[in-house]
């Protein structure tokens, strides 16, 4: 892509990055879960080099204002948006059923203040290292720290929209 940028406008560059780049990191992301950060990094070096070449912007320019420039959250944060949306999913019914069964909603024993939460039951894990890394942990990890009214978006699009927000601010703020 870095070859033909010069011909291409802005638009056209910002398709090509999408088509070829963007829409691989995203791609079953919320497998890297467990990723070591060295990979991970490896992964932010990619999407890195997309924005600088989007918005040609200098190597020793620092990169996280051109990233909230461009509204792209860091791969850490998509990989979360990820897991998060499939939790959602399987939350509401929108999910195959063997992800669905993986989740167990917390119902406290006596009325609680935290009993309308929406809170998932998170397992413990015999490994910590791949325990952790394990939908079945994660995910109702990263669910039980998101505010209560994203939880309760009444339809995937706002989900998306809401947890894309809060996760923006979360990476840039």
């Amino acid at each position: 892509i870095a070859k033909v940028a010069a011909l291409l406008t802005q638009q056209d560059a910002e398709k090509l990055i999408h088509a070829f780049i963007t829409s691989r990191l995203d791609y079953c992301n919320a497998l890297f879960t467990g990723l070591p950060k060295k990979h991970l990094k490896k992964l932010a070096l990619i999407q890195n080099s997309a924005a600088r070449l989007l918005t040609k912007t200098k190597k020793r320019e620092h990169i996280t204002p051109v990233l909230a420039e461009l509204h792209w959250l860091p791969i850490s944060y998509r990989i979360d948006f990820k897991v998060m949306l499939i939790t959602y999913k399987a939350l509401n019914g929108i999910a195959p059923s063997y992800i669905s069964e993986l989740l167990i909603s917390y119902q406290p024993q006596r009325k609680l203040r935290s009993s309308n939460s929406n809170l998932l039951i998170v397992p413990k894990v015999l490994h910590k290292q791949s325990g952790e890394a394990a939908f079945i942990h994660y995910a109702p990890k990263l669910w039980n720290t998101l505010p209560l009214y994203i939880k309760q978006a009444s339809s995937v699009n706002i989900f998306k929209k809401d947890l894309k927000t809060y996760l923006y601010r979360k990476a840039f703020s």
